[in-house]
């Protein structure tokens, strides 16, 4: 318990560090520009705070199980999509840019943070269930299928809510992608991009001590 309380004040942090150079940017520059990140790691915090459910889930039926489960990946690209946020480092501004850079790259570490912490809940739930090789698959399928949900956010602008609100463009717009790729390089040369980036990113924080893989215990 402790432990799990030193991380969430860690994130808790953070969160205030990002509102807190938000207020000082607006302060400055008299524009809400970025005012978004609060969106975006409200948005990254949802798998993150979801996959504390695989805890208490372990008994319980396959159905609700796989509700849980799916649930957490649809939101999960949420967590990773703010790496790309890096991006807006382009806009014309007054304000200073490294600035802006402080400010992007603390949210894509926020974001990252929840990811990694998230998929590692998710990683031990499936390992109760599955031979570890089986999850290691599993665990590079779901980093592909997020990275994919990241280019469908950033360059498509669809988003999870979509799934709800919009499904049958939605499919559409996947399935074409599926059915036709040579036709689609771009997205799939990004979506491998990506996935091998986190891929890399996620097994070397598994890798290190401290209260990444203590907020797992």
């Amino acid at each position: 318990m402790k432990t799990g309380l030193s991380f969430t004040k860690i994130l808790l942090a953070f969160f205030a560090f990002i509102v807190m150079m938000i207020v000082v940017r607006f302060i400055y520059s008299g524009g809400h520009g970025f005012v978004f990140l609060v969106w975006n790691l409200f948005l990254a915090w949802i798998p993150f705070a979801l996959s504390a459910l695989f805890k208490m889930i372990g008994d319980a039926g396959k159905w609700k199980q796989l509700f849980v489960f799916s649930v957490w990946l649809i939101f999960f690209p949420n967590a990773l999509y703010i790496v790309t946020d890096l991006l807006h480092l382009d806009m014309d501004t007054n304000i200073p840019k490294w600035f802006d850079v402080v400010l992007l790259f603390t949210s894509s570490i926020t974001g990252l943070l929840m990811a990694f912490v998230s998929l590692l809940r998710v990683e031990r739930f499936l390992t109760y269930k599955f031979s570890n090789n089986l999850v290691h698959v599993m665990m590079v399928g779901i980093l592909f299928l997020s990275s994919f949900g990241v280019y469908l956010g950033r360059f498509l602008r669809w988003n999870s809510w979509d799934i709800i609100s919009n499904p049958l463009g939605l499919s559409f717009s996947i399935a074409k992608r599926f059915i036709f790729p040579f036709q689609y390089l771009q997205t799939w040369g990004i979506t491998a991009m990506l996935t091998i980036l986190f891929y890399l990113l996620y097994m070397a924080i598994k890798k290190l001590p401290g209260h990444i893989n203590q907020a797992m215990q």
